[in-house]
């Protein structure tokens, strides 16, 4: 993305158009003295060309800046398509998108109609700090990051193909293309090692990634060591998304019961625990991906109801 120029930033104490000052300060909560500051969509953007736009459509008259109801008017931006999690850092702040787009207002039905619910860029303050008119912003996109971790003492010294990690990955590459999500997914072999599980964990965990899949190691087996080393690290389980997978599968082939697969949260990572049959890879992600791209906005703390 180019440059991307503020050209004017705007605050008001009341809904509705906004009027321009000379700069806004950011707090956690967003504008200082602005209207929507502590709500779910503390500041608004609006690019130039959407206004542009707007007026080529309708022949309106010139607008100001604010009149959109946006808190800070910028140009750069343009059709680049901007998704929740993405980031534009302006000095010392940081604002986090969070929404594209808005439900309508009544008393703005001509001009919302037209630009803020259908193009309208709505943040949270990730790190507070002041913006004015003439400053410039960078664009941060966020990508999703998966890692794989296949389990298999066999698969690991090379006797035989991992089909199971490689079928998760073909699914999630499915996944992120159909949601128009930018990705990067990553894989690893390793033997049924619980050291060398909890250390990949930690290290993706700490290096911020979205989505930890691990596939093996889920049975009663003597080296079956999966869920026991997964399970202590998680912070909060998702216990029902298995228990479904368990009734669903298992309704029909009993042996689909036996599976001790777990799912939760460490930190900011979605983990879950798969495994190892191709066959039972395509049976849970079928549903776990369900269910992700919400769980990605709860995680977060975006209320997407």
């Amino acid at each position: 993305m180019k440059s991307i120029k503020i050209l004017s930033v705007n605050s008001s104490t009341e809904r509705g158009i906004k009027f321009p000052v000379d700069e806004i300060v950011l707090s956690e909560s967003g504008i200082i003295g602005d209207v929507h500051s502590g709500t779910g969509r503390q500041i608004s953007i609006i690019d130039t060309s959407h206004i542009e736009l707007f007026r080529k459509l309708t022949g309106a008259r010139e607008t100001a800046f604010g009149e959109f109801a946006e808190n800070i008017t910028v140009s750069g931006i343009g059709t680049h398509p901007v998704i929740p999690f993405d980031k534009f850092k302006i000095g010392n702040a940081e604002l986090e998108v969070v929404q594209i787009g808005k439900p309508f207002h009544d008393q703005f039905r001509e001009l919302g109609n037209y630009v803020m619910p259908r193009v309208g860029i709505f943040c949270r303050v990730s790190k507070t700090g002041s913006i004015k008119a003439g400053d410039f912003a960078e664009y941060i996109p966020k990508i999703y990051k998966a890692q794989i971790i296949t389990l298999s003492d066999r698969a690991y010294k090379g006797e035989y193909d991992d089909l199971s990690g490689q079928a998760v990955k073909k699914l999630l590459i499915d996944f992120f293309e159909k949601n128009k999500l930018p990705y990067e997914i990553h894989t690893q072999i390793i033997p049924d090692d619980s050291g060398m599980l909890t250390e990949i964990i930690q290290q993706s965990v700490n290096s911020e990634y979205d989505l930890i899949i691990t596939t093996g190691g889920t049975g009663i087996g003597k080296r079956d060591i999966t869920v026991e080393t997964v399970q202590p690290m998680l912070h909060k389980e998702i216990p029902g998304i298995m228990e479904h997978i368990r009734m669903k599968y298992g309704s029909e082939k009993p042996n689909a019961l036996l599976s001790r697969s777990v799912a939760g949260t460490i930190k900011q990572s979605l983990v879950y625990t798969l495994p190892g049959s191709v066959k039972a890879v395509n049976e849970y992600m079928n549903e776990i991906l369900k269910t992700l791209h919400h769980l990605f906005y709860m995680l977060r703390g975006v209320d997407v109801h």
